[in-house]
């Protein structure tokens, strides 16, 4: 009988990658404030009913609920307020994603003006490489609608 190893679920997503970036005519340190809250999302997301967090920091856990039903529970990787940086890998949903990971930053664009970039890199969790093109659209669209909910509340 083999010994059991150390083993785990979750990996670096190996299926498309998606960049939502808008600029925005607010400054970076109020821009952080909204896109830097982990347990802040649903703010700029509508189709989030709440989040709850377990934990706070890196390490912490969010379980972002949908008011479709669908739930996402995702765990804080890394996080800088000075940079103004932080990421994330998913680790549960009931939605058709596998792994997850994202990064979200904000840079200042000087006085009063700056910008905040999404990064989500991940894969279906069913379905194999033709199933890409209709994933990283939904993926683009979720992202794209969630920054510009951002821009036009910081406006």
């Amino acid at each position: 009988m083999q010994a059991l190893q150390p083993d785990t679920l979750i990996r670096n997503p190996e299926g498309c990658t998606v960049v939502s970036s808008v600029e925005i005519a607010a400054a970076a340190p109020s821009v952080w404030a909204m896109v830097g809250n982990f347990a802040g999302f649903p703010v700029f997301i509508p189709a989030l009913a709440h989040s709850e967090m377990t934990g706070s920091g890196v390490r912490s856990v969010r379980k972002k609920l949908f008011k479709d039903g669908n739930v996402v529970i995702e765990q804080l990787n890394s996080r800088d307020d000075q940079a103004m940086n932080m990421t994330w890998s998913l680790i549960y949903t009931s939605l058709n994603i596998g792994n997850l990971w994202a990064a979200m930053e904000v840079q200042a664009l000087g006085a009063g003006h700056s910008r905040a970039t999404w990064t989500i890199k991940a894969q279906p969790y069913e379905g194999g490489p033709e199933t890409l093109p209709e994933f990283q659209t939904f993926l683009q669209g979720f992202a794209d609608e969630a920054m510009g909910n951002v821009r036009t509340l910081l406006s």
